[in-house]
């Protein structure tokens, strides 16, 4: 397998967990990281910041350019992206991780969660997309990942939480458009999912969510940059599971990634 030295990435939400699991990883092989979140100060609910990933990023072996962006909001994300290829030389890998999640029903969802989650998901990860789409046109085996899930209609993924599920499946929707799309471009478009749920601060908040029952974060970072590794013009427009991108790499064996070995896992959701 090679690696990502010298590669730019273009990661949102990458303070803390998934994304900051990703970021680190790429750092290890000297890969150039935009920190791209919208966490300039600490958050005591939230640890992590813009500030101490770059830290870490830095200290892992990577380079970091830290950007406060608020994805919503397009004139700053269009900005950061010019700013990332002016700093590096250009993007060539996009990771859309960022993501707003509110598990309730209808009744229980007010507009203002309704609304976050949409622009978010749906909007954001199209806004970054685009706005980066100048500079992946430019690199050499470009891919633009999502964290988002296969799209499975089943009812029973809608019902406890509608919104969610709407504003989630927008992400793997860009998927499926962007892949064909850009098909022509030799730019990669793919989601990653995880098997189970992983343990981050926000799923950490989560009623009846036990964290021991989780997976760390890096099994989908390790996931990421084996994907990361495939040639752009042939591994698109896939809905990867973390364990199956895995088991092609040759690791069978996920135990190391286990808060808790030996402890029953929590599927994770829009998987039957």
């Amino acid at each position: 397998m090679g690696n990502l030295a010298g590669k730019t990435l273009f990661v949102t939400g990458a303070s803390r967990g998934i994304g900051l699991a990703i970021a680190l990883r790429a750092a290890r092989d000297g890969a150039n990281i935009v920190i791209a979140a919208k966490s300039g100060v600490a958050n005591p609910k939230l640890p992590g910041t813009i500030h101490t990933a770059a830290a870490a990023v830095e200290a892992a072996g990577g380079h970091a350019l830290a950007l406060q962006v608020d994805i919503r909001e397009e004139d700053q994300v269009v900005a950061a992206a010019a700013q990332a290829a002016e700093h590096f030389g250009g993007i060539d890998i996009v990771v859309n991780n960022a993501s707003a999640i509110w598990l309730a029903g209808t009744a229980d969802t007010p507009m203002k969660r309704f609304d976050l989650m949409h622009q978010v998901n749906t909007r954001g990860t199209f806004l970054v997309t685009r706005s980066c789409l100048p500079y992946l046109k430019q690199a050499a085996n470009p891919h633009v990942l999502m964290l988002s899930p296969p799209p499975n209609l089943d009812p029973k993924w809608f019902a406890p939480h509608t919104a969610y599920t709407i504003a989630k499946y927008g992400m793997s929707l860009c998927v499926l458009g962007m892949s064909a799309e850009f098909a022509s471009l030799g730019i990669a478009v793919n989601a990653l999912w995880p098997r189970t749920v992983i343990a981050t601060a926000a799923i950490a908040m989560i009623d009846g969510v036990k964290v021991d029952q989780c997976r760390k974060p890096e099994i989908v970072a390790d996931a990421a940059h084996a994907i990361f590794m495939r040639p752009a013009t042939s591994y698109t427009g896939q809905f990867a599971i973390d364990e199956e991108v895995l088991r092609a790499s040759g690791i069978s064996n996920f135990d190391a990634y286990a808060v808790s070995p030996g402890t029953s896992l929590l599927p994770d959701l829009f998987l039957d």
